[in-house]
């Protein structure tokens, strides 16, 4: 399903441990990682997807995590023709994204990345908040930078964990130190 513009809409998971690292997936049969993702079905709401993708992808239900939030507006990227088949090319562009930001309540020992018969990871880990941004596909650096940008005040207002802010505009800083924040 495409949209008139020619992007198919699609739901982003960012999954936070109680660490605030995120879950990162490596594709199946292939070097490149990245978050759960999926498309959203003709008739399903993004937190329908959501729900769905998170389930088909690793595994998980609604009642092992709590939704933090969502983007507020869809999030675009083009895919390069050289990952697009031959038939799509001319009128598929790319994804249109809402992001949700999801607190993983589990176990480890939840995820299950053969929850169905056509997985889409073969391995996983957690990786502090920034870290995908350097290593994911370029064609989707931008929109990770996007919704990871969006959606991190989220964190702050429901952890006493927080890792150092990312320059959005600057240099790379490293995230290997966490800060704690005092509640009173």
């Amino acid at each position: 399903m495409l949209d008139r513009e020619g992007y198919r809409p699609n739901v982003g998971i960012i999954l936070l441990n109680n660490d605030n690292q995120v879950f990162w997936g490596k594709r199946i049969r292939g070097p490149s990682w990245q978050f759960p993702q999926g498309g959203i079905k003709y008739g399903e709401r993004p937190e329908q997807a959501m729900y769905r993708e998170l389930y088909e992808e690793i595994g998980l239900r609604p009642k092992h995590v709590k939704i933090l939030g969502r983007t507020k507006n869809w999030l675009r990227y083009n895919v390069p023709d050289e990952y697009i088949s031959a038939d799509a090319r001319g009128h598929y562009k790319g994804q249109k994204q809402i992001w949700f930001l999801l607190r993983f309540t589990g176990s480890d020992t939840d995820i299950n990345l053969r929850s169905t018969k056509h997985p889409e990871f073969d391995a996983w880990r957690w990786h502090n908040y920034n870290v995908p941004l350097d290593v994911v596909i370029s064609f989707k650096r931008e929109v990770y930078t996007l919704a990871l940008q969006e959606l991190e005040n989220l964190i702050y207002k429901t952890n006493r964990l927080i890792y150092p802010r990312r320059s959005w505009k600057g240099p790379k800083r490293q995230h290997s130190h966490l800060r704690r924040r005092n509640h009173t």
